[in-house]
């Protein structure tokens, strides 16, 4: 096959894994202009549209959804190889892409990164904030980071951190105005501060357990964000009632800013688990960043194993509402 033709066909992956020119023109470094005609010089030669174009948007017709399920495994193949030969490198090189929330990102994976990338300087990270659970192998990511949840059975999971609670928290000028509440149904006389969740437009019910009992209420109020460090600044600014993870409250709690309730419902969840494909080997930056991030530091092989533990919230199934 001539190398035009594969340099096509790798443009023609990048516009239908993006769903638009604009996207998979800045990825692969060309014009927007060139690489539609790229696009369409492939499509001629081939004599089939492989892409159905609107003014919004751009999706593969059943000809391109065909070759891009046949095609785009085995280019992914040949990047895996051509990562493996990094390990024959003296500095280790690669790229890894892993999704994870912003706090899971400030707290747990950077203060790792940071020794990590200095010490693999050929080591390229990108780190996408996702509160939405997406499906990394689709986001094409090569790990992702989760509260300890239930993951499909092809997935490998190593623990990042140890385990934690989340905290219900609100201000002192906020319990001013309203009694704290003694028991999770209570909740429905509060203002409370929502988590919109990104994969079905829904919003995080809270989650409490005592004495073997576990209850799930979903919450109302003024607000609602998409992540954590709003929700905390509301819940400072007096705006009603936060529940985050406890270790980014401490702090707030220890000066007074804020004040807990509900402590005993809080339960213990699994720590973060960094999980990712077992279909095939991890690359060699992979393997160094999983021990880079292995929790305890010094935990073994031991440690990675298939998932298969309770997921700590930030779920979509239904929940029965404060009453």
């Amino acid at each position: 096959m001539p190398r035009d033709n594969l340099n096509d066909l790798l443009a023609f992956i990048a516009v239908a894994r993006e769903r638009s020119f604009t996207r998979a023109a800045a990825q692969v470094g060309v014009s927007q202009s060139a690489l539609s005609h790229t696009i369409k010089g492939l499509e001629a030669r081939l004599g089939v549209r492989l892409l159905t174009r609107t003014t919004r948007s751009v999706s593969p017709t059943e000809a391109g959804e065909r070759l891009l399920e046949r095609i785009s495994p085995q280019f992914e193949q040949i990047e895996a190889e051509l990562q493996e030969l990094s390990q024959f490198r003296e500095h280790p090189a690669g790229s890894l892409r892993i999704s994870a929330t912003d706090y899971t990102i400030q707290t747990v994976l950077w203060p790792r990164l940071v020794p990590f990338l200095r010490r693999y300087p050929d080591i390229r990270v990108e780190l996408i904030n996702d509160y939405g659970l997406a499906d990394i192998v689709a986001q094409r990511c090569d790990a992702g980071v989760r509260l300890g949840e239930q993951l499909a059975r092809d997935m490998i999971a190593v623990r990042i951190s140890p385990d934690l609670r989340f905290a219900l928290v609100g201000s002192k000028s906020y319990f001013a105005r309203r009694p704290p509440p003694q028991a999770p149904h209570e909740l429905v006389d509060h203002r409370c501060i929502n988590l919109r969740l990104p994969t079905s437009g829904g919003l995080y019910a809270w989650e409490f357990g005592k004495d073997g009992q576990d209850m799930r209420v979903r919450v109302d109020g003024q607000l609602v964000f998409n992540d954590v460090y709003q929700i905390l600044r509301a819940a400072v600014d007096g705006f009603g009632l936060a529940y985050i993870p406890e270790g980014m409250v401490q702090a707030h709690l220890d000066d007074g800013r804020l004040v807990r309730v509900l402590e005993d419902w809080s339960p213990m969840w699994t720590g973060y688990h960094l999980y990712y494909p077992n279909r095939r080997q991890p690359s060699p930056a992979m393997r160094l960043l999983v021990d880079a991030l292995r929790y305890p530091p010094d935990g073994g092989p031991a440690a990675d194993r298939p998932a298969c533990v309770r997921h700590a919230g930030l779920d979509t199934e239904p929940a029965i509402a404060a009453s």
